[in-house]
């Protein structure tokens, strides 16, 4: 398999440096609290539109490898988001909510 070290690293702060900062946007544009289950589809939501960059990418063999390799490495991180596992995520929601 190619060396795809850049969309890794991507999709390992993908939450923590955009999908947070736009979920807690959403929430403050709205004026709601949201409960954490709330907060965690909202970031895997802002998440699931790296699709659409994904998209963008040539249709070559090797584009198809990158978009698979991207595609699992990124259901493996929302679906750690989902379940409350992903630190910079909860971190951030205590620190936005106060439910700390």
């Amino acid at each position: 398999m190619a060396d795809f070290f850049e969309v890794d690293r991507l999709v390992d702060e993908l939450a923590r440096l955009y999908a947070t900062a736009c979920a807690t946007a959403w929430f403050k544009v709205e004026k709601k609290k949201p409960e954490p289950q709330e907060y965690r589809a909202k970031v895997a939501e802002f998440m699931q539109h790296f699709e659409h960059t994904l998209g963008t990418f040539p249709a070559t063999p090797e584009a198809d490898s990158f978009r698979a390799h991207a595609r699992q490495l990124l259901e493996a991180e929302i679906a750690k988001v989902l379940a409350g596992q992903n630190k910079d995520v909860e971190k951030r929601f205590k620190y936005f909510t106060d439910y700390g």
